[in-house]
């Protein structure tokens, strides 16, 4: 064959071989641009023929996959998976098109299926798991099933079931060199859906965008989803790459402000205080996750340069002011309970709001000692908000994760907690709170216990609003502070029922990590 006819046959075998990245509707108000999703596309643009499907921005997302399935020119299905809402959308379809159109082959990425891989391969619709980031894994493996393969072991993160039926995890490949990976594919998302109508109105600014500037995390919390996919590895864009992307994102599409998604977007000072001295003077605010004990590291200075660069808020996980129970988390570091409180107080002084996560309800031998944890951090956070009442508090049930080795994870499952055995299972409504982490199902928090947590959730909020929600301010956050103040003074907790009919009628949405409020 000729090489010019061997040119024809690649190209026309590939464009019958295209591929559908489908990202799960995730949340009724969330449209936040999909960067998993175009972080895939970007890996095989100009390689493989693809399209976006976005389950938030579409009506009815599976007629729309239905509809490129039935040409017959699509034959890799790839969707990215998010413990949660996104499994009411990944699971049915992903189980419809094995149905309908089995010779289609199904890959999942995302936090659920490489944690919870066992069961997604168990399921006999999902063929191939990534295990970490897929900038190599997926284009390498769409190529070798184009080339008819079916030994896939030296593709690393990758989790398939071999032909004996055994379940094979290969290497972890090294994190990749960031600067290097191509630019999100934002002009050809835009052909799918037009970048403009993911810039949200929040506590931000008025037309936000989300982004990603780096993978994983150099801390190894035993509560975490992260940990067992990155091991405590960390890789990020350089500032000027970060500044590169935020101007386009600026300049082209008229984003004002930016949420960086990273899981530790702190990790290198180095790197955040070029990126706030390139970004200074350009108008953008912007808004991060990171870690107490990192960022302490600081210097007044540095975080008055972030503040003046638009930092107006941090994630930070404070989990809980029980120096012992961090411990049991594995927190690593050097963070305490003296240490938050110091902390709030310090960025009260700067200006930047910090936006602490509490953990409740670890594990203990007795009730009476989970009930002891609960009223000693409701104490803690009410000492946080005494001390600077900006800072925003967000609750949540302990979750467990499938840490193996770690001895959090050999407790719980000692106690008697397990994970569903079929993947249909966590589309009970139960499991899709257990991800969210407001309903935990684990055998040592009782009702009663639980009630007690998000009693005073809704006591708390009912009494310092959140600024997040841009819709309740003026007159509506006084009078809700008002109906609150009684219960908030006096520690009474118990059936907030007048909070909670103001909180519906004005649909006050309380603070959470993936918060993104549109009005």
């Amino acid at each position: 064959m000729k090489f010019e006819s061997k040119i024809f046959y690649l190209t026309d075998f590939l464009k019958k071989n295209k591929v559908i990245l489908f990202n799960p509707r995730s949340a009724k108000y969330k449209h936040r641009i999909p960067n998993s999703i175009l972080q895939v596309g970007a890996s095989i643009h100009g390689i493989f023929d693809y399209v976006f499907v976005d389950g938030n921005m579409e009506t009815d997302p599976w007629k729309k996959i239905e509809s490129y399935l039935l040409t017959g020119e699509y034959s890799y299905f790839g969707c990215t998976v998010m413990p949660g809402p996104q499994l009411k959308e990944a699971i049915p379809f992903s189980k419809n098109i094995k149905k309908q159109f089995p010779e289609v082959t199904v890959v999942w990425g995302g936090y659920f299926s490489s944690n919870q891989y066992q069961v997604c391969l168990d399921s006999g619709y999902v063929d191939f798991a990534i295990n970490g980031p897929g900038d190599h894994t997926f284009p390498l493996l769409l190529k070798e099933l184009n080339e008819g393969k079916s030994n896939f072991s030296e593709i690393k993160n990758l989790i398939y079931k071999n032909n004996d039926g055994d379940i094979v995890k290969t290497a972890k490949q090294n994190l990749p060199q960031m600067d290097k990976l191509p630019a999100l594919p934002y002009d050809y998302f835009n052909q799918f859906y037009p970048i403009k109508n993911y810039l949200g109105k929040t506590f931000l600014g008025d037309k936000t965008l989300s982004y990603h500037s780096s993978f994983g995390c150099p801390f190894t919390c035993s509560f975490c989803a992260v940990v067992p996919i990155y091991n405590a590895r960390w890789k990020g864009f350089s500032a000027q790459r970060i500044f590169d992307d935020v101007m386009v994102l600026k300049e082209k599409y008229g984003a004002d402000s930016i949420e960086f998604h990273d899981n530790n977007f702190f990790t290198s000072r180095k790197r955040v205080i070029e990126f706030s001295k390139l970004i200074l003077n350009e108008g953008i605010s912007w808004w991060g996750e990171g870690r107490i004990d990192t960022i302490n590291k600081y210097s007044d200075e540095d975080l008055e340069l972030m503040y003046k660069a638009g930092c107006k808020m941090i994630f930070l996980g404070a989990e809980t002011g029980n120096d012992e129970v961090l411990k049991q988390m594995d927190k690593g570091g050097t963070q305490t309970g003296a240490q938050i409180k110091e902390f709030a107080k310090r960025m009260g002084r700067i200006g930047i709001i910090p936006e602490m996560s509490f953990v409740l309800g670890m594990p203990a031998s007795t009730e009476d000692e989970v009930l002891k944890q609960i009223n000693f951090d409701i104490n803690f956070i009410r000492e946080i908000k005494n001390i600077n009442p900006d800072t925003e508090i967000i609750i949540y049930m302990y979750s467990p994760v499938p840490t193996e080795g770690s001895e959090l994870y050999d407790q719980i499952k000692a106690i008697g907690f397990e994970f569903p055995q079929k993947l249909e299972d966590w589309l009970n409504p139960a499991w899709e709170n257990f991800d969210l982490r407001k309903n935990p199902l684990t055998p040592w928090l009782t009702p009663k216990l639980v009630d007690k947590v998000k009693n005073f959730e809704v006591v708390l909020n009912g009494y310092h609003p959140t600024a997040t929600d841009i819709r309740i301010k003026g007159a509506k956050k006084a009078i809700m502070r008002g109906i609150s103040s009684i219960r908030y003074k006096l520690g009474i907790y118990n059936y907030p029922l007048e909070i909670k009919a103001i909180h519906k009628f004005w649909k006050y949405r309380q603070p959470e990590i993936e918060g993104f409020y549109k009005e």
